[in-house]
């Protein structure tokens, strides 16, 4: 979207004021409510059929790879694309529904939105750009510059406040965009991907600076991420989605921890996710199955469906490589049911630990060694890996 274009749209965003409002489940209060929401552009469902809510003063993030459709979803929150069908609310007030022919300008929905590209004004200042919407609400110079200074002074660039935008370094930029999206103190901001642009140190320390501006400035934000530490650090709750749906929510622990589908658990780093028949049946969730992977690997795990696992059918294993345990001593393989040995394919060193690719009867396994003992190519070894760190999920489709 060209500047010029933003800068209009943004501008006349500042105007509107969003009210509070009560309206959440077991007594909490929504700020927004997605119901059946969908995005097609021609033939392609960008956004299939998703729903969920966003609670006062929390983060929900929308997590997924590039064409899932989190990006899409949150420009029909923020109304920069009209939705083929759905609703959506903000505080109570109807922004879309589609069934009914409502649909509220961008303008008039009263959110602060910051760009994955920061959308930062060149010829303007620091002060310029974000007290622009303070500017088009027609505030006094003496409260623009007071509001202006408060805001930037609580993301670190109190003394840039004449700098030309111009000499910015990409992380002063980002806080720019933020501190822009801020300044009239939103109820609902929205994220776009926001820390993308930023080197690895730089992401950690503004993903601790946004927690601590959330808490202060009491705002509720929908985030938009591929990054999965990003959406497990900053999150209450997570939408994992996929080709247009949601894949799993829930809170970041639990999705983490119990992932609904293959997919999720490789998404969420799941680095292995072998495939093989069923040689020990379950019939609820968390019941232990029984997986023969190869002639010389079965593996046993927690079976993650409704429905049940009847031996004979084919089913996929997924485990993360950190939750393997990796040695020469054979004395391990007492100390579970989930035993096999390999040798060592090839061996990465990633500082605080070292990534092996294990060759287990043909088949590659993925686990994480510390850094001494280490292990060379070629070398044998054994490897572990307990009941409860397997999620086994019915068929093979990822």
């Amino acid at each position: 979207m060209a500047i010029a274009t933003i800068e209009s749209r943004y501008a006349a965003s500042q105007k509107a004021v969003i009210p509070h409002t009560q309206d959440g489940m077991a007594g909490e209060p929504l700020v927004v409510r997605v119901q059946e929401l969908g995005k097609s552009y021609g033939d392609v469902q960008a956004v299939k059929s998703i729903s969920f809510d966003v609670v006062a003063g929390k983060t929900l993030t929308l997590l997924g790879p590039s064409g899932c459709g989190k990006t899409t979803t949150l420009r029909c929150i923020a109304g920069l694309e009209t939705p083929t069908h759905g609703r959506i609310s903000i505080a109570g007030r109807t922004m879309f529904d589609h069934a009914s022919g409502v649909s509220v300008e961008p303008e008039k929905r009263g959110i602060g939105m910051v760009f994955q590209s920061y959308a930062i004004w060149p010829h303007m200042t620091v002060g310029g750009n974000v007290g622009f919407p303070l500017k088009i609400k027609r505030l006094s110079r003496t409260q623009v510059r007071e509001r202006v200074a408060r805001i930037l002074d609580l993301v670190g660039l109190g003394d840039l406040y004449d700098r030309s935008a111009s000499q910015l370094s990409g992380g002063q930029q980002q806080r720019v965009a933020l501190a822009r999206a801020l300044v009239f103190e939103p109820q609902l901001v929205l994220f776009d991907e926001p820390l993308s642009n930023l080197d690895a140190n730089l992401r950690d320390r503004m993903r601790a600076e946004l927690q601590r501006l959330q808490a202060e400035l009491n705002f509720t934000a929908i985030f938009v991420t591929h990054d999965q530490q990003e959406a497990l650090s900053l999150s209450d709750q997570i939408i994992v989605m996929r080709n247009g749906l949601v894949d799993r929510l829930g809170a970041p622990k639990e999705v983490f921890q119990n992932p609904a589908t293959p997919f999720s658990a490789r998404f969420l780093g799941c680095a292995n996710n072998l495939q093989g028949e069923v040689v020990q049946a379950a019939y609820r969730p968390g019941d232990s199955v029984t997986v023969r992977v190869s002639e010389v690997m079965s593996l046993a795990g927690r079976w993650c469906s409704e429905e049940p696992a009847h031996v004979g059918t084919m089913a996929t294993v997924a485990f993360r490589a950190s939750h393997l345990s990796i040695g020469f001593d054979d004395s391990i393989l007492a100390s579970t049911e989930n035993t096999f040995e390999g040798q060592i394919a090839s061996a990465s060193f990633l500082g605080d630990r070292i990534d092996y690719t294990v060759s287990v009867g043909g088949i590659s396994v993925h686990a994480d060694g510390p850094i001494n003992p280490s292990f060379a190519r070629g070398d044998t070894v054994h490897l572990v890996i307990s009941r409860d760190n397997c999620h086994v999920f019915p068929g093979t489709e990822s």
